[in-house]
This record gives structure tokens, C-alpha cells and sequence, in this order.
């Protein structure tokens, strides 16, 4: 018997170094690491050893024998991965136990952000003996993304935020949530009590499409709209007009998988997550009967993971359909695909020829369209149609009053750090912030995630980005880059608590996160969310929200 790797794979390769035989693949530093859906293990090499599940953070490894019928087909991906990358090297990676130099016995480190690769950050550099972290976030609660990024429905993918909150307990770890970096205080302040500044506020802002009528009400973004299901404090109390027959997603990346996802499955599916409390109410009485998918090139380049192209063909009571006359894979879509993906390819290719042939049989239905590019949203003061246009220039006008825009997410400006308006990020050398103008690094000043390399990748993608933004940050102290501060965290909590009263400490999320989850044992859920920052500030005072 063998273990195997499931779709809820973070890629955060927490499996990997406990393998005995090292038999997981891509690890970190193989080519294909950064670009592979999921990790695999390798039946044949595989000694069932269960180390593996026991590391896994989203519990995505089961026993071959114990796999839910739902994942059945994951025994096959995992073998198939293998069968194009023939397993050779079984060296076990080397495991770098970090330090600081005797030179430097004490090192302070501030974190903008608490997401993923925040997180990740400071996991890592809280593990050193005489490092102090302190991690600052705008909302009164951390694990960015996770918390308001991940779909309801995939719940495991969700319990990486155990694992986080671990890292929030750490004595020296300091948590100052719901503190706005460049409101209550300045990078340049940060520097004062810390000897480096890493920033990992991720990419807030999103692509925009540059057609006419992207402004009309009924145009949004799936950031907005994947925040408002997640029940985000900025974004809960939003409405969004589900009245019409049909909805239409731009784009085909897991996101805009996602949301086709929640727009087509009955609320039922929904109940009993972590779903905005709004959201449900909302979807029960929404109209929506079909969501179209529209994607720029064919399905061979769509962004979207086999694995998650597989969940959406097995939804009960929605249909996966597709238009027969858009779904061939040419020589050029081969070319252009990922390097190593056959196997993906072939198995993604059956999943759309499948739908292509499907006649429609349930009440709902999602509907891939491929080598579509949308030109002009049509409507008064609100969207009523969309005008897509093929590679030939001739056109498709569909009826909706939903358009929602998933062509992926943008990096914003950070407040007292350069930034490349062209790339969405900041500038940087292996996390090292640079000067545009000269390429040279900016002292103390580094970056990690999103705002680093760009929105690409998945939760775990973070782990090794941000192992490099530390390294180079620990380089920078090896090297005596760094200046030691003038005051340390204690003044700057001081500081803090004088201009920001509602400053939200690692205690003040314990008793928002266990109101929560209390109020989600009533209702038989794992958690109800407070959807405004006033009741989570209630409950971190512990007071009752209301």
C-alpha cells in the first residue's frame, strides 16, 4: 500500500524532509517546484510509513486504501506524475539549522502582513535563538487569505491556520493586529525599533480588463466578491445583484473556479462552512442558473489546476458543459503548456471533451468557454450584456446582469517602500528591497509573497519564498548590513497602544477565534465569522458581539 497526495495539497512541502526514502516530488529547488500543481508521491518507492500525513498541515495524504471516493482518481495522478519524472535521486535535502553570528546575539525583525507568507516569514526566523518578531496587520484578525481567500467548501485547505496560530503563540512573537502601517505609524518608525522591516501585505488591488463599461454596477472584481462570501469586514455588508438567469466569470484560474463554484452549487453545499452568515442569505435567494467561464486562450493554457477542473465536473446537480467547437488542443496550445504537464493535459483533455458532449440534466450548470476575449460590458447604470470576441474578430453578445472579473490580482503601493507601477511589486533582489534608480539595496528593508514575485502560485508557494527573503536577510546580519536600532518592540507597542486604543494583541485573537468557533459548535459549523471589525473588537475584549 501506498500514501497519496489529494487536491487539498497546500505545496507548502512540510511533507517532504520527513520522507525516509524521499519519495515525494517536486521538492523545494527541483525545477518543476514552482510550476506543478501539487506534490505526488511515488508509489513504488513508497515504504507506508505515514510520516508524511502526520507532517501534512491540510491533511491532503491519505492512505491508498482509506481514499475518500471522491479522490479516488488522485492514486492514478500521483502515479502518472511519476511515470513522466522516473524517480532518480533519493539524497534527503539537507537541513540548514540557522543562527545568528556571535556578533550579533539579539536580531528584531518587524512583519507587515499576516498572511501566508508573513507567517511563513516569521515562523521560520522565530525557530533562531535571539530573533524577536513582531508581525503588524490592518485587520483585527491574522491568516490573510486563508481566512478570507480559500473557498468555504474546501475546509481542509483552511487548517494551515492551525499551524499559523502555533507560530502566533511564540513567546517571541508579538502580535499587533488591527494596526494600519502608514496610519499609525511609518516604516521609518519601524526601523527605529527593529533592525529590518519585512513587508508581506500581498497584492490588495486587481487586473483590470480596460474595456468600456467596467465601471457599470454588476462589474466587480472576484476579489471583492471571494472577501464578501468569506465574510471580510470591508466587504460583508456588500450587495450583489443575483436576480438574473445568468453570470459570468473572465477568467479560468482557480479563483474564477471558485467562484463559478459558489455561484452554481445549491446553498445547501454551504450551510454548515465558515461562510459569511450575509452570503448564505444572499445565495438562497439567488436566480442564477448558469455561470459561463470565459477564458482568453484554449483549455490547454487555462490557469485553472487539473484537480480543480476534476472537483468542478463532479458537483452534484450542477453540469460541466463546454462548446464542442472550442475545446480542441492544437499543436501551439502543446508547445505553450507548461513543461512536464502531459499527463495533465491528456486527463484535463477527457474532463473537457466530456463536457463538450454532455447534455444538460440538472437545474445548474457551468459552462467553459475558451479563445474568448471580452471587449465592452453593455448597460445603462448596470450591466445587462457582455460582447466577447473570438480570434477571427467576429463576436458574441451573452445577456447578464453579473460580470465578475477573476483576471487575477495586483500588488498596491506600500507607503514608505519604492514601487514598480509596471510589475505590481516592489522591487526587490531575492527579497531584498532595492532603489530603482541605482538597483542597490535598501538597508534593512525587505519583502516576501505577492508583493515580492507577483500573484502566482498557491498558500504554500509562501513557504519557500519567504525562506528566501530570510536567508537574504540573514546574510545581510552575517554580513553587518543592518544598523542596530535606537529603541526596541516594547516602545514601539507602547507607541502603539497610545495611537491605536482598539490594537488587537495575540491574546485578543484567541478569544476572537474561540467566540467564533464557539458561536459555529451552536449552529454545528466549525465557525461563525463577525463580519464587522466593531464585533471582532467586541470579542477580543471578550464582550458578546452582537
Amino acid at each position: 500500500m501506498t500514501f497519496v497526495i489529494t487536491q487539498s495539497c497546500c505545496d507548502d512541502a512540510s511533507c517532504v524532509p520527513v520522507c525516509p526514502v524521499q519519495c515525494i516530488r517536486p521538492r523545494p529547488g527541483d525545477p518543476e517546484f514552482t510550476t506543478t500543481e501539487q506534490l505526488y508521491i511515488d508509489p513504488g518507492t513508497c515504504i507506508d510509513c505515514g510520516a508524511c500525513a502526520f507532517a501534512c498541515p491540510v491533511e491532503a495524504i491519505f492512505p491508498e486504501a482509506e481514499l475518500p471516493p471522491s479522490q479516488a482518481d488522485f492514486r492514478d495522478i500521483n502515479a502518472d506524475y511519476f511515470a513522466a519524472h522516473p524517480l532518480q535521486d533519493v539524497t534527503p535535502l539537507p537541513i540548514e539549522r540557522r543562527r545568528l553570528p556571535r556578533t550579533q546575539p539579539e536580531l528584531r525583525v518587524a512583519i507587515v502582513g499576516a498572511g501566508p507568507s508573513a507567517l511563513y516569514a516569521a515562523a521560520e526566523l522565530s525557530e533562531i535563538r535571539g530573533v524577536t518578531v513582531t508581525i503588524l496587520e490592518r485587520t483585527p484578525t491574522p491568516h490573510g487569505l486563508v481566512r478570507a481567500g480559500v473557498a468555504p467548501d474546501h475546509e481542509r485547505t483552511k487548517l494551515i491556520g492551525d499551524r499559523f496560530d502555533r507560530v502566533l503563540r511564540r513567546p517571541n512573537v508579538i502580535c499587533l493586529f488591527n494596526v494600519e502601517v502608514g496610519r499609525h505609524v511609518s516604516v521609518a518608525e519601524l526601523l527605529r525599533h527593529h533592525h529590518a522591516v519585512l513587508w508581506a501585505a500581498g497584492a490588495s488591488d486587481d487586473r483590470r480588463l480596460g474595456v468600456p463599461g467596467e465601471e457599470l454596477e454588476g462589474s466587480i472584481s472576484a476579489r471583492e466578491f471571494v472577501s464578501w462570501y468569506n465574510g471580510h469586514p470591508d466587504v460583508a455588508r456588500r450587495h450583489f445583484d443575483l436576480s438574473g438567469p445568468r453570470a459570468v466569470v473572465i477568467g479560468n484560474g482557480n479563483v474564477a473556479l471558485d467562484v463559478a463554484r459558489v455561484l452554481a452549487r445549491p446553498v445547501t453545499a454551504f450551510e454548515k462552512t465558515t461562510m459569511s452568515d450575509l452570503a448564505l442569505q444572499a445565495l438562497r435567494s439567488s436566480r442564477i442558473e448558469e455561470v459561463v467561464v470565459v477564458g482568453r486562450r484554449g483549455q490547454a493554457l487555462a490557469a485553472c489546476s487539473t484537480a480543480e477542473l476534476f472537483s468542478l465536473s463532479r458537483l452534484p446537480g450542477v453540469d460541466l458543459l463546454a462548446d464542442p467547437a472550442e475545446v480542441a488542443v492544437t499543436d501551439r496550445d502543446l508547445q505553450a503548456a507548461r513543461s512536464g504537464a502531459a499527463g495533465d493535459l491528456a486527463r484535463r483533455q477527457a474532463i473537457i471533451d466530456a463536457a463538450a458532449h454532455r447534455r444538460p440534466a440538472s437545474p445548474r450548470r457551468i459552462v467553459m468557454r475558451f479563445r474568448l476575449t471580452p471587449t465592452e460590458l453593455t448597460g445603462d447604470q448596470a450591466v445587462s450584456g457582455i460582447v466577447l470576441t473570438r480570434p477571427d474578430g467576429t463576436t458574441e453578445a451573452l445577456e447578464t446582469s453579473l460580470v465578475i472579473r477573476a483576471a487575477g490580482f495586483r500588488g498596491r503601493a506600500a507607503p514608505g517602500l519604492p514601487f514598480d507601477s509596471s510589475a505590481g511589486i516592489i522591487p526587490n533582489d531575492g527579497g531584498r528591497v532595492v532603489d530603482p534608480g541605482t538597483g542597490h539595496p535598501l538597508p534593512g528593508l525587505y519583502c516576501t509573497g505577492w508583493i515580492k514575485r507577483g500573484p502566482t502560485g498557491v498558500i504554500g508557494t509562501n513557504r519557500a519564498d519567504s525562506a528566501e527573503t530570510v536567508a537574504s536577510l540573514l546574510r545581510d546580519v552575517a554580513d553587518h548590513r543592518l544598523t542596530e536600532p535606537p529603541d526596541g518592540p516594547e516602545q514601539l507597542v507602547d507607541l502603539l497602544r497610545r495611537r491605536q486604543p482598539d490594537l488587537v494583541d495575540a491574546s485578543g485573537w484567541g478569544r476572537i477565534d474561540e467566540a467564533e468557533k464557539h458561536a459555529g459548535r451552536a449552529a454545528g459549523r466549525s465557525r461563525v465569522k463577525f463580519l464587522s471589525t466593531y464585533d471582532l473588537l467586541l470579542a477580543a475584549r471578550g464582550e458578546h458581539p452582537r
